[in-house]
């Protein structure tokens, strides 16, 4: 499934597709912020989930900075990644979520160098990702992919730099 992933700009097109994966394989707190809702994947939650993703549509000079992707393996889209720039020129924050069909299965560290291209095509020079010293997926997919990882009281800041090439997976 690795060699077929790619990255495609959230949109209208795509946008059912991400909410039918969420609703279907993660749980709301995986894939949006809080919203004053029913607990699960009520309607007023999915059209916050929409909202929350519309809101993005602009790209990183947009109002919200940030460039979200719907994550496609063998041309079906499985989770989001995106990046947000920071208030340091040259600096995006990522952040990514996945399906529970699609885990464990490499899809992750694969998006994630997609991701790394778009960043540095997009003129960064620098990857960061916040995590929990818990998320044993996150943490592998980001050393995967030359993250240095930095823990702190349970919290771990990963840093990518652009300048240099990632390990080979």
């Amino acid at each position: 499934m690795t060699g077929a992933v790619r990255l495609e700009p959230v949109n209208e097109r795509n946008l059912e597709p991400l909410l039918s994966v969420a609703a279907a394989e993660a749980e709301p707190g995986e894939v949006m912020p809080p919203v004053e809702a029913p607990a699960g994947w009520s309607l007023a939650r999915r059209d916050a989930f929409r909202e929350f993703h519309r809101a993005s549509f602009a790209g990183l000079p947009g109002p919200t900075r940030t460039q979200m992707y719907a994550i496609l393996a063998g041309g079906e889209v499985v989770g989001m990644v995106r990046m947000t720039r920071c208030d340091e020129p040259g600096t995006v924050e990522t952040g990514m979520w996945l399906g529970r069909s699609a885990r464990g299965q490499g899809v992750g560290a694969a998006a994630l160098r997609e991701l790394l291209n778009e960043a540095a095509a997009a003129g960064m020079r620098t990857v960061v990702a916040e995590t929990t010293s818990d998320n044993a997926e996150a943490l592998k997919v980001l050393g995967k992919c030359g993250a240095k990882l930095h823990e702190d009281g349970g919290k771990v800041h990963a840093e990518i730099c652009l300048d240099s090439t990632p390990p080979a997976l």
